[in-house]
């Protein structure tokens, strides 16, 4: 568990992310490919270096990024989960349910857009650290410097991770461009997209620090890239570089699992020893002010509970099709913390009430009462959104070596071990021998509502055998077509195959 005082450092942390926004306001608001004018900075103070990577920072707070467009796409997609909230309620994440989106769908724009800014936010701090190590002339403030590229590398390598897993071609921007030049550009293909990502971490990893203060939880660290980096590999099939990575960090000893498996999606877990990766959301105490939280939380809270700061909209509800899995596996543990139903009451008292319009939520970002105390209905502002936690190392490893790595790794682990690791703390037996369907069947049950499994069913092959009675369609619907809005800004993209 993270100590009060340490979680109170996190939410300093947070606010001077937010506080720093002002100074880069200009370049904020501006469309996410324009350029970035740099007058006003002073390269002489060591103060200002980390100003445009907290803008960065924030904007993957955005609600494109990491809120009801990401829930859609990334969850609701798969079999994992329904649209939830009531039938006739936002008719875009229908589409995305049902698989009948076209590119007028604004909640895929909204994706391109929020991604793209984050891409515009980390090529601007990017640029900018040259100048503050030729200005600062300490040791100390040079090496703060390529620190603080390499958080901005990483943080542009997973915006492009997500663009390339959504839409396989888009434009590859690493750099600042006139308007005139972002319309003429073409897309990249996805086989340059994903050099281009793993480039960008290779270059980061070995500037990165291995760990921040306190003061500095929820911060960027190598093994963040490194993590985010043996993901990329298990993508593109190179299972020999997911084993070296993730040994790697295996190795470290910076990370173990919770003995609990509901303490990691606690308020408490936040930023811990299971997490690599997180993205900040706090209301910092206020009841006005910057917006510092993402709505993520809020999005899939139970809807018509009460009262008010025990309520949120309803989406993205878990699937008969996911209860049944877990049923079937003789899963206990796992579903108590993933599966919120109507009608109960939660370990910390608070009761969801039968008169829900869902039978079930999502469990993993319950928030308790205690938590939710704002001017808005405030449920689970405080909740950060969970990206790579360790238990994924682990599973990479064991897909890596099922798949036949050949790596010499050091950590001392098997596949059968890595993959035991998890099944231990969700009550499950051992396997020897794991087969590569059962580590997908365990990366199923143990990241079931957390962005990961549509991506997983494409990656793999199976999503036609899966998704097709739902609605998805083979040789079309593996891509998001290339928003309407984006192929008119620019006449040179060209829309993705079927739509």
């Amino acid at each position: 568990m993270i100590s009060e005082m340490k979680r109170t450092k996190l939410l300093i942390y947070t606010a001077a992310v937010i506080s720093m926004l002002t100074g880069c306001q200009k370049f904020l608001d501006i469309r996410p490919e324009a350029t970035v004018p740099s007058a006003g900075v002073d390269y002489s103070k060591p103060e200002n270096i980390f100003l445009s990577v907290s803008a960065s920072y924030a904007k993957m707070r955005d609600f494109g990024a990491h809120a009801f467009p990401y829930i859609g796409a990334f969850e609701i997609t798969s079999d994992n989960a329904d649209k939830g909230s009531t039938p006739e309620d936002n008719p875009p994440m229908a589409e995305l349910d049902h698989f009948t989106y076209g590119a007028s769908n604004d909640l895929i724009n909204n994706l391109w857009t929020a991604y793209f800014d984050i891409v515009s936010g980390a090529n601007y701090a990017i640029g900018q650290m040259p100048l503050f190590e030729a200005a600062l002339p300490a040791a100390s403030d040079k090496l703060t410097t390529r620190q603080c590229q390499a958080e901005a590398k990483t943080i542009r390598a997973y915006a492009y991770f997500n663009l390339t897993r959504l839409f396989g071609r888009v434009p590859l921007i690493d750099t600042l461009l006139t308007a005139e030049q972002l319309a003429s550009l073409h897309q990249a293909t996805t086989d340059d997209l994903y050099k281009f990502i793993e480039q960008d971490l290779l270059e980061a990893i070995p500037l990165l620090p291995a760990s921040y203060s306190p003061d500095f939880a929820g911060r960027i660290t190598r093994y963040t890239a490194m993590g985010l980096k043996a993901k990329v590999h298990l993508y593109r099939q190179e299972y020999d570089s997911v084993a070296s990575l993730c040994d790697r960090i295996i190795l470290s000893g910076q990370f173990s699992l919770y003995p609990k498996f509901r303490d990691f999606f606690s308020i408490n877990g936040k930023n811990g020893m299971e997490s690599l990766f997180e993205i900040q959301s706090s209301t910092l105490g206020r009841t006005s002010g910057d917006q510092t939280y993402i709505e993520y939380a809020y999005e899939q809270g139970p809807r018509g509970n009460s009262p008010a700061g025990l309520q949120g909209w309803g989406f993205c509800t878990p699937s008969q099709n996911l209860i049944d899995f877990f049923n079937s596996r003789g899963e206990v543990i796992r579903p108590l913390t993933t599966l919120l139903y109507r009608g109960t009451v939660t370990p910390e008292g608070d009761s969801i009430k039968k008169s829900c319009t869902n039978p079930v939520y999502n469990g993993k970002v319950y928030t308790p009462l205690i938590y939710n105390k704002w001017y808005f209905n405030g449920y689970g502002f405080d909740q950060n959104v969970r990206i790579l936690r360790y238990a994924d190392i682990l599973l990479m490893y064991a897909e890596a070596k099922a798949r036949g790595a050949a790596f010499p790794t050091k950590s001392g682990l098997t596949g059968d071990n890595a993959v035991n690791l998890v099944r231990a703390r969700a009550g499950l037996p051992d396997l020897t021998n794991t087969t590569v369907d059962q580590v997908l069947d365990e990366r199923r049950a143990e990241f079931a509502l957390e962005e990961d499994r549509f991506f997983d069913l494409i990656r793999t092959g199976s999503a036609v055998t899966v998704l097709g009675p739902l609605g998805f369609t083979a040789n079309k619907n593996e891509l998001f077509p290339v928003p309407s809005a984006q192929l008119q800004l620019n006449l040179n993209l060209t829309q993705n195959p079927g739509y």
